[in-house]
C-alpha cells in the first residue's frame, strides 16, 4: 500500500483570517520572527496497488474537482509519501 499526499492552500490573493490570528498568537508567545501564517488542508489517500503516473494524473483531477474549491484554493502539491 502507498499513501499519496495532496496539499491544498488558499489562493495567495485571498485573506486567510485563521492564518493571521495564528500568526498574532505566535507573536504573543514570543515568536516575533514569524511574520505570516497560511493555513491549508492536507489529504492522505491510501492506495491499494501501484502508484503510476496515470493514477497521479487522476488524483490531480480529483484534487481539483473534489478536494479543493478552485475559486478560492490551489492544489499546491501531490506526492507519494516516503
Amino acid at each position: 500500500m502507498a499513501t499519496v499526499i495532496v496539499d491544498v492552500m488558499p489562493k495567495e490573493v485571498l485573506l486567510d483570517p485563521a492564518g493571521k490570528a495564528t500568526a498574532r498568537a505566535l507573536q504573543r508567545f514570543g515568536d516575533g520572527e514569524i511574520t505570516d501564517v497560511r493555513i491549508g488542508k492536507r489529504f492522505e489517500l491510501t492506495i491499494d496497488g501501484e502508484v503510476t503516473p496515470k493514477l497521479l494524473e487522476h488524483i490531480g483531477e480529483i484534487a481539483k474537482d473534489v478536494l479543493s474549491n478552485e475559486v478560492i484554493e490551489d492544489v499546491v502539491s501531490i506526492r507519494v509519501a516516503d
